[in-house]
């Protein structure tokens, strides 16, 4: 049995009951096998799959909170500290009644190469908790976020784990957080990314997934001499990546016609109101419901069943999953096949399952998977910690410009990498070869630790 397989049986066994985790690995490995099987005989001595599928700590804890009713209410919280080879823990925060440590976890492993892969010294976290922000009072956040950090604080620090808002967890959450960190530590560092702009954030954070997905998409279809201009687009989702993704596709002369929320889903044959969606989405916090209303050319589909994933049925050229984790399934592949699709490029994290993953591969689809195409957030939050850390403010085109030679690079890198290694257009092995390789030469020299 090769070391891939008897790594694989391994985590499977030790983590039967967490399905995203092991659908993370089992892609992750899967992919690496020809850069395994050529080190085979020292990575198997030197036990690397084993380190590197086992986080280097995973911590869980109970947040107690009072509610507006006076009520006490008890959420879960955690953070998963994955791997620091190459730089302090960075990654997100969820918080979403979906959160469990299978998810977490999923998502640390899937940042250790994503992080690897923007050349910036940092390593891969996560964390978060079930605890749902919809429909609470700033006053009840406010609660929930200071109880978080009160127990997430011991093992965090601007040079030792550093994390930054996902899910759930915007500026307001962030600020709460870190009020509450610097009130504890009498401590004022950079020790979460995503602030606001009066105390230490970093300009163009907000738009950075969504920018550094098209900046990415952008050289991906200039290599393949195609350009984005006249092209029609599929985005899913409508919180921040999605948003700002849209925003940057139709700067770029390209048309987008979707877009989605938990309840359902638009479709815009003239192109999505960029200055309507915000006021919809960040000003109001409503549903796609009312952007339909205020937009004669908008159709507005109500969700059918969690796998009623509409935005996938249109006629476009490049889709862009920005939502959630497995979003776009095989039947949602084959739609898309069967509507011409060039390039899908992942805008969340692991939002296409396997099977359709495979699938869209197999029938000539260029496709880029999260860990290159949405890692311009955290590009641009370990940007903000180097802001941070020499006390400077950059100004918006030169963090842009920054990040876009990132996501130009990353498409290069792992372009390279697939090529390296006999498997030229899967962009997904390309990522995980390149996000390994630097990681895994870090461990080596570094020794058993």
């Amino acid at each position: 049995m090769s070391y891939v397989d008897e790594v694989l049986e391994k985590v499977k066994a030790k983590n039967a009951d967490q399905p995203e985790f092991i659908q993370a690995v089992t892609e992750v490995l899967n992919s690496l096998r020809p850069v395994v099987d050529a080190n085979e005989e020292q990575y198997r001595k030197l036990a690397i799959l084993e380190r590197i599928t086992e986080p280097d700590r995973q911590i869980m804890f109970r947040v107690p909170w009072v509610d507006d009713k006076g009520q006490v209410q008890v959420n879960r919280g955690f953070r998963v500290q994955f791997n620091n080879a190459i730089g302090p823990y960075k990654g997100g925060l969820r918080l979403h009644p979906s959160v469990n440590l299978s998810i977490i976890k999923f998502l640390g492993f899937e940042q250790v190469f994503k992080n690897s892969l923007t050349t910036l010294p940092i390593g891969g976290g996560k964390g978060g908790s079930d605890f749902d922000p919809k429909g609470k009072s700033d006053n009840e956040i406010m609660h929930f976020c200071q109880s978080f950090m009160t127990e997430l604080y011991k093992y965090i620090g601007a040079d030792t784990d550093v994390p930054a808002g996902d899910i759930g967890t915007g500026a307001r959450e962030i600020g709460f957080m870190f009020g509450q960190y610097k009130r504890i530590r009498d401590l004022y560092e950079g020790v979460l990314t995503g602030k606001g702009l009066t105390y230490g954030g970093s300009l163009a954070r907000t738009e950075a997934t969504g920018y550094g997905l098209l900046y990415l998409t952008q050289e991906l279809m200039k290599c393949h001499g195609e350009s984005m201009e006249g092209k029609v687009v599929a985005i899913s989702g409508s919180g921040n990546v999605a948003t700002y993704a849209a925003q940057k596709a139709q700067q770029m002369g390209a048309k987008v016609v979707t877009l989605s929320d938990s309840t359902g889903w638009i479709y815009d044959p003239e192109g999505i109101d960029i200055e309507l969606l915000k006021e919809v989405k960040e000003v109001k916090r409503a549903r796609l419901t009312e952007y339909a209303a205020a937009r004669k050319s908008a159709e507005y589909h109500e969700k059918k069943s969690a796998d009623d994933h509409g935005v996938w049925n249109i006629k476009v050229d490049i889709a862009l999953p920005c939502a959630t984790q497995n979003e776009l399934n095989l039947e949602d592949a084959k739609a898309l096949v069967a509507n011409g699709v060039k390039a899908v490029c992942e805008g969340a994290n692991m939002p296409t399952t396997i099977e359709a993953t495979e699938y869209l591969q197999k029938n000539g689809v260029w496709f880029v998977g999260g860990k290159a195409a949405n890692a311009g957030g955290v590009a641009t939050s370990a940007l903000e910690m180097s802001q941070n850390s020499e006390r400077l403010s950059w100004s918006f085109d030169e963090v842009d410009s920054k990040l876009k030679g990132i996501m130009v690079g990353i498409y290069h890198a792992i372009d390279d990498a697939a090529k390296k290694y006999g498997k030229e257009g899967d962009y997904v092995a390309g990522a995980n070869i390149a996000g390994f390789e630097k990681v895994v030469n870090a461990m080596i020299a570094q020794g058993v630790v």
